[in-house]
């Protein structure tokens, strides 16, 4: 990288409101870097000072130097407004009131063009101003950062890793580079602390630092909202006020309160969806089914989520669930894999969610995508003219008998949950509320029966039960008559009053 232009361009972002006695001294440690290819962007976040004139004079001498303003928001804001505008591939937050070496910047570019597995290079930093020594900060570790900030916010990370992080945390009162590393590294990845004096941290008594002190229970909930699921999986549970004390706090609330929480690794991505789905579920979300159980949609990155809550079962039944049973959360999580792995059509299991409360059960949740298909088998009984009608029924009686011979039983097997849509001259299928599902072998009276629920005219039915009948090479007239004697009371007096109608 002896030319400057095959060098990385670092875009180091200064927010800044009311420090017209620091600023001056922070952009020309910045400007006296060893590093050549680098941008300065600041943004003043509605100064009252001459904090802005000062930036704009540095900005009329180096190019290099944009200068953005906005009113006043937050720091988080003022550095989100600055990366948006950011064009190098690695970001250097520097606090208005701070000093950085000459050297730093290059040294963490090599740290970070080494390998993409490092995502975060700090460095040594010294306390001057109301106080002086060394800052000694603890090697990292991701557990240790779930219950305290090891990282300065004068840190370089890519770009890219503050997109895929959301960006800083713009309602949080305080701590938001602690929340923001943690968004950054709760997925992996490593932090290199560079041997050098890079940083130099101005204290004032009434520093942001200081005063953040005062929202720490308000902070300590959000991060709890915004992480719950990295907070599980470090401390065993939430953060607690008393930090230090987490994880043995959270080990007496497990023993009277367990949860358990899956995610499908193919989701990771949903994983804190997953982890709050019980807040979600009380205060989001759009109701599209609420009878014994609720199902709701969700929108989250950009994907539609199914979220079925399970009615809690009676007191007989707390136990058996809480202590012998498989929940039908997890049935119906499992059972999705299971049909996948079979090549059945089910929507792609998220995850579930279980709520306990000592050795007795108390609720249930599953998440999944939500399926593309658009139509249910009740949009053929209520459309006698449906379009491609009879094609999708014979697909749907093969459908059937691949999941029979695949020894899979849906003992729902009824209007609802059985789901289609035409992708030109394709049908695709699909079953959903899986939790009922039994496997095992289906004979002819067995498979026949499965049918009982699809309260149709005897014509789709017949139709059905041929195609059903080919596929597993029985004898069609035999299927048709079965299908049509096991069929529930209540549908066959439906039947006939369409059949009259048709």
């Amino acid at each position: 990288m002896s030319d400057p232009m095959d060098m990385p361009l670092v875009s180091v972002i200064i927010p800044v409101y009311n420090m017209q006695d620091f600023l001056a001294q922070a952009i020309e440690s910045v400007l006296s870097s060893v590093y050549s290819r680098l941008e300065v962007i600041i943004v003043d976040d509605g100064s009252t000072d001459e904090s802005l004139r000062i930036a704009n004079g540095f900005c009329d001498k180096d190019k290099r130097i944009r200068v953005f303003t906005q009113n006043k928001s937050g720091v988080s804001s003022a550095r989100n407004y600055a990366i948006r505008e950011a064009t190098g591939k690695y970001i250097l937050p520097v606090d208005a009131d701070n000093l950085i070496s000459a050297d730093y910047i290059k040294s963490a570019v090599a740290v970070l063009e080494s390998t993409e597995q490092i995502r975060v290079v700090s460095c040594k930093s010294v306390f001057f101003g109301d106080r002086e020594g060394e800052w000694k900060l603890p090697s990292f570790s991701l557990r240790l950062l779930a219950r305290k900030n090891m990282i300065d916010t004068c840190a370089m990370f890519r770009k890219s890793d503050w997109e895929l992080a959301g960006g800083y945390c713009e309602y949080i009162k305080g701590r938001e580079d602690w929340d923001f590393w943690i968004s950054v590294l709760k997925r992996g990845g490593d932090v290199v602390c560079l041997p050098i004096i890079g940083l130099k941290y101005r204290i004032r008594n009434n520093s942001k630092r200081i005063s953040d002190r005062l929202f720490k229970r308000n902070i300590i909930g959000i991060l709890n909202t915004r992480h719950k699921a990295f907070f599980y999986r470090q401390l065993g549970g939430k953060l607690h006020y008393r930090r230090t004390w987490s994880r043995l706090f959270n080990f007496f609330i497990r023993l009277i309160k367990p949860e358990r929480i899956v995610v499908n690794p193919a989701y990771e991505l949903f994983d804190e969806f997953v982890y709050n789905i019980p807040e979600k579920f009380e205060q989001e979300g759009k109701t599209i089914h609420s009878l014994r159980n609720t199902i709701k949609t969700f929108d989250h990155n950009g994907r539609k989520i199914v979220v079925k809550s399970f009615h809690k079962p009676n007191f007989i039944n707390k136990l058996i669930y809480g202590t012998f049973r498989a929940s039908k959360a997890q049935r119906s999580y499992d059972y999705a894999q299971k049909l996948i792995a079979l090549g059945i059509g089910t929507p792609a299991p998220i995850g579930y969610y279980e709520q306990k409360y000592g050795c007795f059960f108390s609720k249930s949740y599953y998440a999944c995508l939500q399926s593309e298909c658009t139509n249910q088998f009740s949009d053929l009984i209520k459309d006698a003219e449906f379009p491609n009608r009879k094609d999708i029924l014979k697909a749907i009686g093969r459908f059937t008998a691949e999941l029979h011979e695949k020894g899979i039983w849906h003992r729902d097997y009824s209007e609802g949950n059985i789901l289609f849509q035409m992708n030109d001259a394709n049908i695709n299928i699909e079953i959903i509320d899986l939790n009922r599902i039994e496997f095992g072998k289906l004979d002819l009276e067995k498979g026949c029966r499965n049918f009982e629920r699809l309260n149709t005219d005897a014509k789709s039915l017949e139709i059905m039960a041929k195609e059903y009948a080919n596929v597993r090479a029985f004898d069609p007239q035999t299927c048709i008559e079965n299908i049509l004697k096991m069929r529930w009371r209540k549908h066959k007096n439906i039947s006939n009053n369409q059949n009259d109608s048709l």
